[in-house]
């Protein structure tokens, strides 16, 4: 039999101490490497993708940040090569992999964390702590660099600037939707004018491909049915914890729960059961709704569910508008956790 626990039930809170202690890679990328990456021997650009960072890894000469901006230019311990390298590619083309990888590789300190979560230490920190606190680290990795909201990027472009200033080696991806590669639509261009003085210190590296999630596997499952879930629970999760919400409950509830918490939400979870999963049709619940989707992934967390499949999560609207790569992905993860969840099919 499972255990049963209820999203619904829980207010984490969270201090400041654990957020920067959280800025390492997730569970599911923990001991991932280059030599563990698999490239497309169709898509030529992954293998070079693993050489470019290889090398950039190996350009970090150790001495960390805190030189500043003079001391870079015109002596002491100046960086070698650019500042950074910027990840441009589609969904499930194995950028976290990669990212993570040249994580793992790099000496300390060092930071790892999605383009939400840093976000996030701003609002929790300020931006002025938030600088200071990183300032000194070697390398600092921002997974899935999103242009979707104007004043987070500033505030991201901003971040990422004083850091190189002082010193610090930068390492980010982006999430293009596969159809828009070359198409300019998170083109290199854009990242460059968004972030100014840094555009002529980042290498862009792109990585063509299909989504690594939907190679040779089947259609996502169709959802289970309500009066399904208990037995298939106990049968899947036998000896483990599962968190059992109504789906709509569970959405009025992360209202509640600040996203910088969803990652402590979910811990000690080894399997998600939702009832009567629907469309999601208010803008704000399905930013929210996003962010969880990305912390069950980030952590392996199987999941079942009846209602709507996964496809039809958010309206045709949403996934047409101007958040539409972060609703893509939420679908592509998700759909990967629901066959795992009922086919046994690793995520």
């Amino acid at each position: 039999m499972a255990t049963v626990a209820h999203l619904t039930t829980r207010t984490p809170k969270v201090s400041v101490e654990d957020l920067l202690a959280g800025l390492h890679p997730s569970p599911r990328f923990g001991e991932v490497s280059f030599d563990s990456y698999r490239p497309d021997p169709a898509q030529p650009s992954q293998a070079a993708a693993v050489r470019s960072l290889r090398e950039f890894g190996t350009s970090m000469d150790g001495t960390g940040g805190g030189g500043g901006l003079f001391s870079r230019f015109f002596g002491g311990s100046k960086a070698k090569g650019r500042a950074g390298i910027y990840l441009d590619g589609g969904f499930g083309v194995g950028k976290t992999h990669l990212l993570a990888s040249l994580w793992h590789s790099a000496p300390g300190p060092k930071a790892f964390g999605t383009f939400v979560e840093y976000t996030n230490l701003v609002g929790a920190l300020s931006f002025r702590k938030t600088v200071e606190a990183l300032s000194s680290y070697r390398l600092v990795c921002i997974d899935e660099f999103e242009l979707d909201d104007p004043g987070d990027t500033v505030l991201m472009s901003r971040l990422m600037r004083e850091l190189a200033d002082a010193g610090v080696k930068l390492a980010a991806t982006s999430n293009t939707l596969p159809g828009a590669l070359g198409e300019g639509r998170f083109a290199a261009v854009d990242f460059q004018r968004e972030i100014q003085v840094l555009a002529d210190q980042f290498d862009v590296v792109r990585i063509d491909g299909e989504d690594f999630r939907h190679r040779g596997l089947p259609a996502a499952p169709p959802p289970l049915k309500t009066d399904e879930l208990d037995a298939r629970m106990n049968a899947e999760f036998d000896g483990g914890v599962v968190a059992v919400d109504d789906f709509g409950a569970l959405m009025k509830h992360l209202a509640g729960v600040h996203p910088s918490r969803y990652r402590q939400l979910i811990d000690g979870i080894d399997g998600i059961v939702w009832k009567d999963v629907h469309t999601i049709e208010e803008q704000a619940v399905a930013l929210r709704f996003v962010v969880l989707a990305d912390r069950l992934y980030d952590k392996d967390v199987p999941v079942l569910a009846s209602g709507v499949p996964f496809d039809q999560l958010f309206t045709a609207e949403m996934m047409g508008g101007g958040y539409l790569k972060k609703y893509f992905r939420a679908v592509s993860r998700l759909t990967a956790l629901a066959r795992e969840g009922q086919a046994h099919e690793p995520a």
